[in-house]
């Protein structure tokens, strides 16, 4: 797995990161699927360790993972495709103010069925002063737990 995120990072195709709270392993994120040419664009994927879900971090995550794509890679457009019943995957791109698109029907196959996914995405117009930063001054303060 690690060669093959490898090889298509150093392709150019991905972007894996792993996500880390305090110091431990708490998820990972992929920017995959990057087109070049007159589309520029990728798809986000993430997980969780739910020790650490309800905290930020994902959305803290993917607002970083997406200016890094916007302003140092060059991508115009980022994805991220859901699955319709997976509510807190949803709420991350709700809060970061992902547009919804609309659905894919029978989009990826998982679990030894064809799933709907439900498209999210954002282009760099959309967001001039950078995600991170609407993140930050739109999110309710929180105790960290």
């Amino acid at each position: 797995m690690v060669r093959h995120l490898r090889a298509e990072a150093h392709a150019g195709r991905m972007l894996p990161f792993v996500v880390e709270h305090r110091g431990r392993l708490a998820g990972q994120l992929t920017v995959a699927g990057i087109t070049w040419g007159s589309m520029c664009s990728g798809h986000v994927g993430y997980w969780v360790d739910e020790a650490v879900a309800g905290r930020g971090v994902i959305p803290t995550a993917v607002a970083l993972a997406v200016d890094h794509c916007f302003r140092t890679v060059g991508l115009h457009r980022i994805e991220v495709c859901i699955r319709p019943e997976n509510l807190p995957s949803r709420r991350v791109v709700e809060k970061l103010g992902f547009r919804e698109e609309g659905l894919r029907p029978r989009y990826l196959h998982i679990d030894g069925a064809w799933r709907d996914h439900l498209v999210f995405a954002l282009t760099a117009e959309e967001v001039p002063e950078g995600l991170l930063n609407r993140w930050h001054r739109e999110k309710p303060s929180t105790p960290h737990k």
